[in-house]
């Protein structure tokens, strides 16, 4: 319902009042995600970052900048850092409500609470005297994001210098005194980009495949995610996601050189004010080595002052992540040039790789059909050729708007996964074969039947875009139903039920003829049980869903005998790993980091012990043990499931246990599984946190409490060495 704030803060109250409450525990865990985003403990444990800013604000105001305010002030660190500078009057706001309490705990706890006045406000709403006396002298604030402009710092800048801020100092008035003048920190910024090839990221943003699980993907139309650039705004999309690129699965390689993209003068309100008037500018950038073009890259250096700066580049040790720009796909060559539109309509940088220049030749890229077959170049088309293509494409209405289907950068990844699709085609095909000879060796029924009666109905149950009703229905003999409910993706699923032979009276949408979603456990027909229905287990970020084992118990009333449920069983695996990484994305490390100020015990009450969204295979970490089985859940059968475990593994090096990662391996049947763990996986990973690191030595035994409680998986580690502590 969006009461995200009311809902911590009962949850919270619920957990000081009963500790143990494990409900009240794990929703918390969940609001906590959402109040807090875990980049403000990256944030906060980047103590470069921390200093530079310090030094920035200390140099401004012993230069005579007495009045600060702080805009999007989080915990109130920057707030404090003026204050600790010398400021005569410091003022700070915030838009959230859980920050603006933390950040009133944190002032108070450090004995500023009577020097710095916060105001729960927007700063777009606030002006003078209403909100604050009089215009400053100095703004501070680091509303930005990987892309610079998306947390609005330009529609922000541009009210502080028309209502919070006093002018700035003017060429002509050398001798101005400053305390009458306003500034910014930052200054200003540079921006900087590149192409890049990068399989990992072309996998969620477009379909790499021309064939799903023995399904022909050719009259899909064009599926993507809703992160795509162009130079016009567009409401329905987003101009860029992000990515750690340090951290990328299967890393990057650089196309070009990187190139300033955009300057930008956070001190000259004229040059804000005109952004977004800015005209288009093309930029021509030679391609330095050959590769599939699949994105561009930005970061930018922010400019605090003349003499700090902070660079959120992809080789810096920093908390920053990159912009990623995803593009059309296209061979690039050394002598190629790629010409790249920069614009900034809305106040979102957004960049559009447009066209190619070879051989004095220009291939737009908008036009230029994407070859979908995975591990193959795509071909560079004369120009001829590409004339031809326009042409053509003048007769097909493949790309027409009404052909083109969004779908979540997960679901896209999950259409990719072919070993996925693969294993699940093979296990169904089992299952429908066994089925078949199971109906002939029966008696044939003499009365009369239903035209279906023959056919093994399917339910496929998954969260959004899914494909194996549609693979099930391709097997022959069976009724799928399908819980797709948008009704673009309906249509593309309806186009490759027709272009690969399946009867439209093989697959239905279950979900348009029921008005409650949780009835969709139910029986087909009054004659039916279903054959098989496909649970959607592990969501995307690396965890159990919610409910799993409620859903499968009912469907297990659900199935006819010898039906199944996909997956059978999930077998839950771990490992024991230090990773400082991981410590400094889940809490604040002391006061070290901040400069000093007693900041962590109060944002780290929002820390949760399992971090989710991890790519394992970059992490930086050391192992400290094998991998080991952690838990097992049964689908097909409740009675051998349990809620406790207790697990030993041997330390095989010396060091100190900060987390233990785990991935699951989906059994869909005996013999057939696939691992979440498999870098081609659409999942992540996820790992549980120890509040305490724990010391280890070679040969240590370490007994691992593993607990299940709805579907969230805790885990607590102590160790045991002697032969009593081991029986």
């Amino acid at each position: 319902m969006g009461f995200r704030d009311e809902a911590a803060a009962h949850f919270h109250k619920a957990l000081k009042l009963r500790p143990d409450y494990p409900e009240a525990r794990e929703n918390f865990y969940r609001v906590a995600n959402w109040l807090v985003e875990r980049w403000h403990f990256l944030m906060l444990n980047d103590h470069g970052r921390n200093l530079k800013y310090q030094q920035a604000i200390h140099k401004a105001v012993q230069n005579g900048c007495n009045t600060v305010l702080d805009i999007g002030t989080g915990t109130g660190i920057l707030s404090m850092c003026a204050k600790k500078a010398g400021a005569s009057e410091v003022y700070a706001c915030e838009l959230s409500k859980t920050m603006y309490e933390l950040a009133c705990e944190v002032v108070t706890a450090n004995g500023m609470d009577g020097s710095i006045n916060i105001l729960h406000k927007k700063s777009l709403e606030m002006d003078v005297p209403t909100d604050i006396p009089h215009r400053v002298s100095l703004v501070v604030t680091e509303t930005v994001d990987a892309g610079l402009f998306g947390e609005g710092i330009i529609e922000s800048l541009i009210h502080a210098w028309h209502h919070l801020l006093l002018p700035p100092k003017s060429d002509e008035s050398e001798f101005q005194e400053v305390s009458s003048t306003g500034r910014v920190i930052p200054a200003g910024a540079t921006v900087f980009c590149m192409a890049i090839e990068s399989l990992e990221i072309r996998r969620h943003h477009r379909l790499c495949v021309t064939q799903v699980g023995g399904l022909s993907m050719a009259v899909a139309g064009e599926l993507r995610s809703p992160v795509s650039c162009c130079s016009e705004p567009d409401d329905s999309m987003e101009p860029y996601t992000t990515e750690r690129l340090s951290r990328l699965p299967g890393g990057y390689r650089p196309l070009t050189q990187p190139f300033t993209a955009l300057t930008i003068d956070f001190n000259n309100v004229h040059e804000l004010e005109g952004l977004s008037s800015r005209e288009v500018q093309e930029m021509c950038l030679p391609v330095t080595q050959e590769g599939q073009l699949h994105a561009l890259a930005v970061w930018f250096q922010l400019h605090l002052d003349k003499e700090n700066s902070l660079s959120t580049g992809p080789q810096e040790d920093t908390c920053w992540e990159q912009a990623i720009y995803p593009i059309h796909s296209f061979v690039l060559k050394p002598q190629d040039k790629l010409i790249v539109e920069v614009s900034c309509q809305d106040a979102y940088l957004r960049l559009n790789s447009v066209a190619v220049l070879r051989d004095s030749y220009k291939i737009h890229l908008d036009k230029h059909v994407e070859l979908q077959h995975p591990g193959k170049p795509i071909p560079n088309p004369s120009p001829e050729a590409e004339l031809c293509d326009a042409l053509a494409s003048l007769q097909t209405n493949h790309n027409r708007p009404e052909n083109v289907c969004i779908l979540e950068c997960s679901e896209m990844a999950l259409l990719n996964n072919q070993d996925y699709h693969q294993s699940f085609c093979s296990a169904l095909s089992k299952l429908i074969s066994r089925l078949t000879v199971k109906k002939q060796n029966q008696e044939k029924e003499c009365a009369m039947f239903a035209p279906d009666s023959s056919l093994f109905h399917i339910l496929d149950v998954s969260e959004g875009f899914s494909l194996l009703s549609l693979i099930a229905a391709h097997q022959g003999d069976v009724k799928a139903y399908s819980s797709v409910k948008k009704n673009k993706q309906q249509e593309v699923l309806r186009r490759l039920a027709q272009s690969n032979g399946i009867s439209e009276q093989h697959i239905k949408f279950w979900l348009n003829h029921t008005e409650d979603e949780q009835s969709v456990l139910q029986r087909p027909s009054q004659e039916k049980l279903w054959s098989a229905i496909i649970l959607d287990c592990v969501e995307t970020c690396g965890l159990i869903r919610q409910k799993l084992m409620e859903k499968a118990s009912l469907a297990r009333c659900l199935l006819e005998e010898e039906g199944h449920i996909f997956p059978e069983k999930i077998v839950v695996y771990g490992m024991l790993v230090e990773s400082d990484t991981l410590l400094l994305e889940s809490a604040v490390q002391g006061r070290e980091p901040t400069l000093g100020f007693n900041i962590a015990p109060f944002i780290n009450q929002f820390t949760v012990p399992v971090h989710v969204f991890l790519d394992f295979s970059t992490l930086e970490c050391r192992h400290l043990s094998e991998a080991l089985e952690l838990f097992v859940l049964d689908l097909m059968d409740g009675s051998a499931n349990y809620t406790n475990r207790e697990v030993k593994v041997q330390a095989i090096t010396a060091g100190r246990i900060t987390a233990i990662p785990f991935w699951y391996h989906i059994y869909l049947d005996q013999e057939i599984s696939v691992s979440t763990l498999n870098q081609n996986s659409h999942w992540k990973q996820a790992a549980v946190v120890l509040q305490e690191p724990l010391e280890v030595q070679a040969g240590d035994w370490v007994h691992l409490a593993v607990k299940i409680h709805e579907s969230t998986i805790s885990i607590s580690a102590h160790i045991k060495n002697t032969p009593e502590q081991m029986d």
